[in-house]
Parts: C-alpha cells; structure tokens; sequence
C-alpha cells in the first residue's frame, strides 16, 4: 500500500477521486462529500467545504489536500500551505476542463503509486475511460447547441439575497452548451484575483435586464430550493418560465459531469422531470 494519504474538501472531486480508484487512500472530507455513499461513510469529516478544522486535518496526517477556487475560502488555503503537505489546488471553469482537471489528478498521484504498479495503472485506465465518455457527451452536446435557439436565463443559486452566476464561471458555461446562456451579462473573473461576490452577484429584483429573463432556473444547492419557491419567483417574474433544476447535476466537476452534461442534453428537450410554474 502506498503512503498516500487524501484529503479531499471539494464534494464533486472527492467523488472524482474516489471513482478513479483512489478510494483507498482518502483519510478525510468534508460534510457535503456524500458521494458515492458507501465509501464515505467510513472516511471521517473535517468540517464544511467553508469552515474546515485545519486541527483534524493535520491530525489526519494527509500527504496531499484538495482545494477549489469556487469552493473553499482562501484564508483556508493559506492555512494548508503552513502544513507539511501537498495542497492541490484546482478551477474548473467549462465542462471541458473536466479533461485537463483528470490529467492533473493522474499526474498528481500518478508519481505517489509509482511502487503499486496494477494501482497506478487503474488510475490511468479509469481516467482515460471518464475522459472518454465527457468527450463524448461534450461532442454530441455542440450539434444540440446548434439546433437550439438562444435562451436566456437566470440561474438562481441563493435567496435572501437572491444570487446568481456570472457568464464564466462553471454553471454559465454548462449553460451555454445547450444555448442558454445566463444574465447578467457580467464577468466574474478567475475567482483568484477577484474572489467571491463578483462571480455569484446579488440580484436586486429591480434590474432593467430581467425583462430579457425567458427562463428562470432554482438550483438545488447550495441554497436547496423547493416547490413553495416556485410561485414566489413566479409572481417576481411572471414573464418567465420558473423550474427546479438538480444543482449537482449543473454545477459538479469530474465523473458527475458524465451524468450532468446527459442531464443538460433532457433539460434542453424538455424531458426533465421537475417541478415548474407554467408561464
């Protein structure tokens, strides 16, 4: 067995590490890393993807630490790389850096599993297998692209206050392989100069562009919302249509995005089930 040691504080990449065969040597995770079930039941929390206890992580004994942009605060960063570790960190930001995000995984722990030969060939060949299935599903996505025509929507993702996405970041741009393509029309910028509020901006209620909104999108998470949502946004935006979408299906990195961009392609058709408000 090799000597390394994960911990992971980003949900969608500890389901990424886990499904590349790296179950094994993952000590620790946050709360909201619920994926695949069985196997993280038995691996022991070190608080949210926001509050992390560096003291149980340094108990933990890790050799490497996985951190995104998005995801985790930078002071908590900072406090990692005072640790005698490897922070790994890591920012997608389109379906198709889900490609290079595998790649730098392979070459991280590649090198650790250099004396388990059969388990640092499973890591390759299970990498190689989720690379090949996103290209697919990101291939057969741009003729859907193609055939749809522009929509705009609004991808609501808090409320009290409402918040939303900007055009580049994650969500936005899974958004836009299926022509849906999110307001406000603002950057949000890499999230590493400009953190935070700038690449999830506040919705006023009151903004001239919300006229243009066709479609609004209530996700899952972080803000989990329900059926009673639906008319409250309704009556805010009676010219739009109103709908509850999976969050982890959208917004997830890594082998999710497998089943996340099948899911996009249904949205496009209309053959996901969820609960909406007709206009």
């Amino acid at each position: 067995m090799s000597s390394l040691r994960i911990v992971s504080l980003v949900p969608s990449i500890t389901e990424l590490v886990a499904k590349l065969g790296l179950a094994p040597y993952i000590v620790g995770r946050t709360g909201f890393c619920i994926h695949p079930a069985h196997t993280m039941a038995s691996i022991a929390k070190v608080g949210g993807t926001k509050d992390v206890n560096i003291d149980k992580i340094r108990s933990l004994s890790p050799t490497h630490v996985l951190v995104n942009v998005d995801e985790n605060k930078h002071s908590t960063v900072q406090q990692l790389h005072q640790l005698d570790l490897q922070v790994v960190v890591t920012h997608p930001c389109t379906p198709a850096d889900n490609i290079t995000l595998i790649d730098q995984l392979v070459a991280t722990f590649g090198p650790a599993l250099a004396r388990d030969l059969a388990a640092g060939q499973a890591l390759c060949d299970q990498a190689a297998h989720v690379q090949q299935q996103l290209n697919q599903r990101l291939a057969a996505l741009k003729t859907v692209q193609s055939q749809r025509k522009p929509m705009q929507v609004l991808y609501l993702i808090w409320r009290d206050p409402w918040m939303t996405v900007a055009q580049d970041t994650y969500i936005s741009q899974m958004l836009s392989l299926i022509n849906w393509h999110t307001l406000p029309a603002v950057q949000g910028g890499d999230g590493v100069r400009t953190p935070g509020a700038t690449r999830y901006p506040v919705v006023q209620g009151d903004e001239p562009w919300l006229a243009q909104v066709q479609r609004v999108l209530l996700s899952s998470e972080p803000y989990s919302f329900k059926d009673e949502h639906l008319k409250q946004v309704q009556d805010w935006l009676p010219h739009a249509k109103v709908q509850l979408v999976d969050g982890e299906m959208l917004s997830w990195y890594g082998s999710r995005a497998v089943q996340g961009l099948d899911y996009l392609a249904d949205l496009s058709a209309g053959g996901v089930a969820a609960s909406e408000s007709p206009v």
